[in-house]
């Protein structure tokens, strides 16, 4: 089939980067081989890799133009007529685009980037949250991450865990911080209010792997990944405990599963927390109650040492105010 392509797909889609995310608009001329197909019918074979429930939501939508008017799906086409299609970025593509979310900043140069990030705050897009992310706000806040791959980050926070993040600004920062990572040089401290009353400090070294029936949970499972946490008590409150936690090694959920292990699970984890929590004020608390605190590691270019704190979010300080004052 012979189309007289006016602006070619092709051409458009090379140009095109996922940060633009903006619709890719295709000009051509319906070939005369079409002539007396449907629209609907025409649009499925110019455009293959598109279904036709698709484009008839985009007909709908207003996005599908024929000789400049907004074209019915069942008339008919005669060859020659200019259509115009306007085809929506996918969320893989926008997964990457630069977004202006506030970020809070604690330190930054030339080679890292520390920031303090909120809960609810997904660190980088995924399936359901291809948007919104921080991998979004730092290509807002520094357009040269772009260059980077994962714009820099090198570790996480889940979601509703608040505090420390570094980021490296260059390819050469974020090997050294990886390789910091792997050698377990960094430093990474948590604070965490578990269910119950936690007797002393400890170290869970415990495997860490899919759970073998509930594929989105993880849990302590043989032939797991090698994960060890120390933990440390803080201070007792009523119904609770908080700890503070140091990763060996950053598997996911780690804490969250090995507390959950060891039967003192988080405070407020939906995930691996009691089904029921017969206090009310915990069982009220919306999110893990797991915050990254203090962050060390050695300066990818100077050398140095260096570390960060991060104070409690409003919400788990006041929890803690009430729970103290409950003594």
């Amino acid at each position: 089939m012979n189309l007289a392509i006016e602006s070619s797909r092709e051409s458009e889609r090379a140009d095109y980067s996922p940060q633009d995310a903006r619709p890719l608009r295709s000009e051509l001329t319906i070939p005369d081989d079409c002539a007396g197909l449907r629209l609907d019918q025409a649009l499925a074979r110019l455009f293959p890799e598109h279904s036709r429930s698709r484009l008839q939501a985009w007909m709908k939508d207003g996005r599908v133009v024929v000789e400049g008017a907004q074209a019915d799906a069942k008339s008919k086409v005669r060859g020659g007529e200019q259509l115009s299609i306007e085809v929506p970025a996918l969320p893989q593509e926008q997964a990457e685009a630069a977004e202006d979310i506030p970020l809070r900043v604690l330190a930054e140069d030339d080679a890292i980037l520390v920031i303090d990030k909120p809960a609810g705050l997904v660190v980088h897009p995924g399936s359901g949250n291809w948007q919104g992310t921080l991998l979004n706000a730092l290509l807002h806040h520094a357009p040269q991450l772009a260059a980077v791959p994962r714009a820099g980050i090198v570790h996480r926070l889940d979601k509703d865990t608040s505090g420390l993040l570094v980021v490296a600004k260059t390819l050469t920062a974020q090997t050294d911080l990886i390789r910091q990572l792997q050698a377990r040089t960094v430093s990474r401290r948590y604070l965490a209010l578990a269910h119950g009353v936690v007797s002393g400090s400890g170290v869970v070294d415990a495997p860490i792997g899919r759970h073998p029936v509930q594929r989105t949970r993880m849990a302590v499972v043989g032939g797991g990944r090698e994960a060890v946490t120390h933990y440390t008590v803080r201070e007792r409150l009523p119904g609770c405990t908080l700890l503070e936690c140091r990763l060996e090694t950053g598997r996911t959920h780690q804490i969250r599963v090995h507390m959950a292990h060891l039967g003192h699970p988080l405070v407020g984890d939906p995930v691996y927390g009691p089904r029921r929590c017969a206090d009310a004020l915990l069982a009220a608390f919306p999110r893990q109650a797991l915050h990254a605190w203090r962050l060390g590691l050695i300066h990818p270019l100077s050398g140095a040492e260096m570390s960060w704190e991060a104070p409690l979010p409003a919400d788990f300080a006041r929890l803690l105010d009430v729970l103290r004052g409950a003594r």
